[in-house]
């Protein structure tokens, strides 16, 4: 058996309010009424790797790096997604902080809404070189619209349509679905013998919300109104939680196992020759990690309505990723700026990102050659031409939290031989718009 990857990629459930206000930051030296400039800062890493020790490995030079040209020491702490959230916010709240963090990109506007991180105006982003540096689509995921960002990105990440090639030559299949009627006629010639086309992992909310969100796109759906309220149960956002239910409940194309499967399940099968294909954020990595080597997988943009991806209707994947965000109150601005630039500098941004299989959201960076092979080519694409953020509203996480819970309950009737209707798709989604904050 391929080995399962410890640890996911890209951003997690949003479980908890954000409301409290940091109280103090995270670097030692140079207290109260001292003109010693602190000669350290604590950054509190996300796991983008196979497990803690591959980041460690990965960021420590990088780091000693910036030591050896700032004469700042960084103090490093990996933390699991599974951790980093409840550790944020109890940040917040005791002042027992880092001075500089990686959030996942969808936390961004809820993370804003606490107070807890330092805004960035024109001046701090004039600092590290400029906004314009940035892809637009990967700004358009650090805060809530018409605010200065709460965070810049680090690495951007996109959704691809991943497919076996072995399954897909056994069934003679020759080429990826482009459009969603074709995977539903590809998926039923792929599923058979014990094996199914397609895995989703009904049990992961963040991913269940992922996938409802790019559909509910196609559908004119956007979540949530022009004012911020909630408004799960328009016609388009029933029809996208239907639609992706559906892939088991009325064509069979999913196994009703994975109803059940959380982070990384779905990846498992796919490695193992189980599942032909899946909808995941930049996997590359992860397949290397599970044992497949890269000429047993293809990649394809994710399916569209009909005719090709873009904007709009035909929007085939969340604004995926990884930011950086530093501490409001951090006891060296200076060194959390210097950091911030470091990080986000062209030459880091190539290291970092190939050594994650991820794309650049800094515009110079992705000229490197890296950057243009076959399978991230298609994500650097999808960003900049047929991905959107996700609501940037205070209340992401509760929408996380509430509807994708919805879309795991959904999975589990169509697992056990109950029906989903349009009906109950609607009465599951207005449950938990009731659930949300009322404007």
């Amino acid at each position: 058996m391929r080995r399962i990857r410890a640890a996911a990629i890209g951003a997690v459930t949003l479980s908890l309010v954000l409301t409290a206000a940091a109280c103090g930051g995270g670097s030692t030296g140079g207290g109260a009424g001292s003109n010693e400039q602190p000669r350290t800062l604590t950054y509190w890493a996300s796991n983008q790797g196979a497990n803690l020790e591959v980041d460690k490995k990965v960021l420590q030079p990088e780091l000693d790096k910036f030591e050896k040209a700032t004469g700042i020491e960084v103090k490093l702490e990996v933390i699991p997604w599974s951790d980093l959230l409840n550790r944020i916010l109890t940040a917040t709240t005791s002042g027992q902080g880092p001075d500089v963090l990686n959030i996942g990109n969808t936390w961004s506007a809820s993370l804003q809404a606490s107070g807890a991180l330092l805004p960035w105006d024109a001046a701090n982003f004039g600092r590290i070189g400029g906004r314009d540096r940035f892809v637009a689509s990967a700004l358009g995921s650090t805060g809530a619209q018409g605010q200065d960002p709460a965070a810049v990105p680090l690495y951007s990440m996109a959704y691809a349509l991943y497919y076996n090639k072995k399954m897909f030559a056994d069934a003679g299949v020759a080429k990826p679905p482009a459009t969603w009627d074709e995977l539903i006629a590809t998926g039923k010639r792929l599923s058979k013998d014990g094996k199914s086309a397609i895995g989703v992992e009904g049990a992961n909310l963040s991913n269940n919300i992922h996938q409802v969100f790019v559909l509910g796109k196609q559908h004119g759906a956007d979540f949530f109104a022009p004012d911020g309220k909630a408004d799960f149960t328009s016609d388009g956002a029933v029809a996208a939680v239907k639609q992706y239910v559906d892939l088991m409940a009325a064509h069979g194309i999913v196994a009703k196992g994975n109803a059940e499967y959380a982070q990384n399940q779905s990846l498992s099968d796919f490695a193992n020759d189980k599942t032909a294909m899946v909808l995941w954020q930049t996997a590359s990595a992860t397949f290397k990690a599970q044992g497949m080597s890269d000429d047993e997988w293809g990649v394809a943009p994710a399916p569209v309505r009909s005719g090709a991806p873009g904007q709009g209707t035909a929007t085939n994947s969340m604004v995926a990723g990884i930011n950086l965000a530093v501490f409001r109150n951090t006891k060296n601005i200076d060194g959390a700026m210097k950091f911030v630039n470091f990080m986000t500098g062209d030459e880091e941004q190539k290291i970092l990102n190939k050594a994650y299989g991820s794309i650049p959201p800094v515009k110079s960076a992705q000229r490197d050659p890296a950057f243009d092979t076959p399978a991230l080519a298609v994500l650097r694409e999808t960003l900049a031409t047929s991905a959107a953020a996700l609501p940037q509203v205070p209340e992401e996480s509760q929408f996380e939290t509430v509807v994708g819970t919805a879309v795991k309950e959904l999975f589990a009737d169509a697992a056990a031989g109950r029906p989903v209707t349009t009906a109950s798709v609607r009465d599951k989604l207005e449950k938990a718009e009731q659930q949300m904050p009322k404007k």
